[in-house]
């Protein structure tokens, strides 16, 4: 080998260990991304199931009071009933308190705004999970997508040492830029794209 073949050897070598070292940063900088994006996934997945959990107990009580209203309300209209065919003034007067106890119970069912637990505010409750949910499914699947994104850059980019093929080391930035733009939309903007 000439003196002149091995000064381009060595120009070779040292320019594919630059590019190598370039691509090796970008596995870094995907890597880094990669973790981010997994992070804030998981954080948003159990955010989503917490909220399921609340928003299913929530509709729960107020299947409960609901039913609870209705069984002190049937009781309040028995109750009337039966002073249609009292007569005895004594027994009218305790029926007519039983029936008045138990209209206001019924109507402290339905609304309750000093406890929060009246039917009305339950079902407030459980609607505003229910949304905190939806808001934190569609932030996790954005950030799931990035993080495919991070993980195929990642791939092309390793295999872009292998192959030499600079080509994949390109597409591996656009999938950079393209997880970038799905962390920042499950951020910010989970709504704008429905990705159910």
């Amino acid at each position: 080998m000439s003196a002149h073949e091995s000064m381009e050897h060595a120009e070779h070598a040292e320019h594919a260990s630059g590019s190598n070292k370039k691509i090796a940063l970008l596995i870094a900088v995907l890597a880094l991304f990669l973790a981010i994006s997994e992070t804030l996934g998981k954080g948003a997945q159990t955010e989503s199931i917490s909220k399921n959990v609340e928003a299913a107990n929530l509709w729960a009580f107020f299947q409960a009071k609901s039913i609870r209203r209705t069984v002190v309300a049937t009781a309040a209209e028995q109750g009337k009933l039966t002073l249609g065919g009292t007569t005895d003034d004594t027994m009218k007067a305790t029926v007519q308190k039983q029936v008045d106890d138990w209209t206001k119970t019924a109507q402290r069912y339905r609304s309750e705004p000093e406890t929060g637990e009246g039917t009305e505010q339950l079902a407030e409750k459980a609607k505003h999970a229910e949304h905190e949910r939806d808001e934190a499914t569609a932030k996790y699947h954005h950030f799931e997508l990035a993080s495919a994104a991070f993980q195929i850059g990642i791939v092309l980019a390793s295999a872009t040492i292998i192959t030499g093929m600079f080509a994949l080391a390109y597409v591996s930035g656009v999938l950079t830029i393209a997880g970038l733009i799905m962390t920042a939309l499950g951020l910010w903007w989970p709504h704008l794209l429905h990705l159910h």
